[in-house]
């Protein structure tokens, strides 16, 4: 079976952690299909070699996920500006959203946070940082 992004080239792909408490809810809550069709998120512990792919162009997952559009790349802070501005309002958590993190100083300043909300949570449930795949022999 083909993944989204394969079927439609110009699908929205989005990659995060999966053990990532935040991250897996933040992917959820984000309502992109209206603002740019299909969408694939992507656990970056899933296997699938594009993750390996973006590690070994320099994009390390472990600073931030990834947002891939229209064939430019977003990481980190860039990723959830991205996604702020181009996700609906149609819920609170999307309005909200879009409120804090459509302004890329706002995105740039908050994004440490997000990134320590990471680290709590998988501290929390016991989890690790991914593995960077440029590291294994």
């Amino acid at each position: 079976m083909s993944s989204t992004a394969e079927r439609h080239p110009s699908a929205a792909l989005v990659i995060y952690d999966g053990d990532c408490f935040f991250c897996q809810n933040y992917t959820a809550l984000v309502r992109l299909k209206e603002a740019v069709g299909p969408v694939e998120l992507l656990d970056a512990r899933s296997g699938d070699p594009r993750v390996a792919a973006y590690w070994h162009q320099g994009y390390d997952l472990n600073e931030g996920m990834l947002f891939v559009y229209n064939g430019r790349i977003f990481h980190g802070h860039e990723a959830t500006h991205m996604l702020a501005t181009l996700s609906s309002s149609d819920t609170l958590f999307s309005t909200l959203n879009r409120i804090a993190l459509s302004n890329p100083i706002a995105a740039r300043l908050s994004y440490p946070f997000l990134k320590l909300g990471r680290l709590a949570s998988l501290a929390v449930r016991g989890k690790r940082v991914l593995d960077d795949p440029r590291r294994k022999r």
